[in-house]
Formats: structure tokens, C-alpha cells, sequence
């Protein structure tokens, strides 16, 4: 069976929706992952407060449809 990745780091499924629940770890992987994407700006958006909306969608997201929606693509 193939190994399948999901979008926090390549971590599986389980592991990256326990990791998007915890509002800590789901704002550094947030921003971590958006800043190894070369999305500098939706990094320091992360960073500076205003994810908390976004980090709300990404949790439904992730739980939803087992990805993480790009919203910003900047």
C-alpha cells in the first residue's frame, strides 16, 4: 500500500489533522509550510495575527476534503 502524503511536511493524514487542531502548531506549520512554498506573503500573514480566519478553514478543510486550501496565493 502506498504511503500517502498529506500537506503539513508530508506528515499522513491523522497526524496532520491532529497538528491542524492545535491552533500552536497549526500557526508555525501554517507559516512554515507557506514560506518552503516561496509564498513569503501569505507566511507573514500567518504570522502577524490575521490567520486565525484562515486557520479556521484550513482545520474544516483538512477534515473535510484531507487537503489545506491555498487561499492566498501570493
Amino acid at each position: 500500500m502506498a504511503n500517502k502524503k498529506s500537506d503539513y511536511f508530508g506528515l499522513p493524514y491523522i497526524v496532520s489533522v491532529i497538528c491542524a487542531i492545535i491552533p500552536f502548531t497549526a500557526w508555525i506549520f501554517g507559516a512554515l509550510t507557506r514560506f518552503m512554498e516561496g509564498k513569503i506573503v501569505a507566511g507573514i500573514i500567518r504570522l502577524i495575527g490575521l490567520g486565525f480566519i484562515l486557520w479556521v478553514v484550513d482545520l474544516i478543510l483538512m477534515i473535510v476534503s484531507k487537503h489545506i486550501l491555498r487561499l492566498l496565493n501570493i
